[in-house]
């Protein structure tokens, strides 16, 4: 299977991603983690869907190769509106997404919305949704210092399995990719607060998101060792979540796309092609 790394101007930002197969369209959209970015989030994903689908994987906005812009007034929202301007210049109208953490978040956003600004057919959310409680861990992916032994203490977070980050290749993998010029500096940025604003946590408030108005299917992923995310949210945002299903992934942390990625790979085809025509071969 042949992984394309191509670029796409958007907007007169230079966007890259990457592409594969053949077939109806799959959006993968990676996680907001330092050093994030479609290679790492979905390399053990791409060629298992590649083989009934057009995968496209785009770097969000500021991480990976794509430009190092970074939104202080929109934030999310101006990463969303550069994904959907992305859609747009690639003429994808209609597709399946998968979104990893703040990518899951961002497509129940998006979806919940009365007219959704993206082209979504069916998605999965993989560790995205309900409360973020701002607890030790979420404050260990925050405080990343850029060095070597703070990636390995961020993957211990990441990971319920010990093995990635006593893998010293893949500990200096992401830390190489998390030194990107720009990299450090967009990831970082919301932590930077005006001193006329009135500080608010970035983690720990409500999640508001209207999950009773999403109309696609739906199907949420999620590990039962995450650390990151209230104990069991995948109960919550399923109920609500009008005709949803949830898959949960045994002794694994917040990227089962990754660490459980055989298992992810069967569930996620076994949702996309259930009411696909593609599925017949399958």
């Amino acid at each position: 299977m042949v992984i394309q790394s191509k670029y796409v101007l958007v907007d007169g930002i230079r966007t890259h991603y990457l592409e594969a197969g053949e077939g109806p369209v799959v959006v993968f959209l990676h996680g907001g983690e330092f050093g994030g970015c479609a290679e790492l989030s979905w390399e053990f994903n791409i060629p298992a869907l590649a083989r009934c689908f057009r995968v496209v994987a785009p770097d969000l906005l500021g991480y990976g190769k794509t430009d190092k812009i970074r939104d202080f007034g929109g934030q999310g929202a101006r990463m969303i509106h550069h994904i959907t301007r992305f859609l747009e210049v690639m003429a994808i109208d209609e597709a399946d997404f998968i979104g990893n953490s703040v990518s899951g978040r961002f497509l129940c956003r998006v979806a919940s919305t009365p007219q959704p600004v993206w082209p979504i057919r069916r998605m999965i959310s993989v560790s995205g949704g309900g409360f973020e409680p701002d607890s030790a861990e979420r404050r260990v992916l925050q405080d990343y210092d850029a060095t070597r032994e703070n990636m390995r203490a961020m993957l211990r977070i990441l990971f319920h399995s010990p093995k990635w980050a006593d893998d010293d290749a893949y500990v200096a993998r992401r830390h190489e990719l998390s030194l990107i010029p720009g990299a450090w500096e967009v990831a970082a940025a919301s932590r930077f607060k005006s001193p006329v604003v009135p500080q608010r946590p970035l983690f720990g408030r409500p999640d508001r998101t209207e999950y009773e108005k999403i109309r696609v299917p739906t199907l949420f992923a999620a590990g039962d060792r995450d650390t990151l995310l209230e104990e069991r949210f995948w109960l919550e945002v399923s109920r609500r979540t009008p005709g949803s299903e949830y898959v949960v992934f045994e002794d694994c942390g917040h990227c089962p796309n990754i660490e459980q990625a055989d298992k992810f790979n069967e569930a996620a085809l076994r949702f996309l092609l259930a009411e696909s025509p593609q599925g017949a071969g399958l």
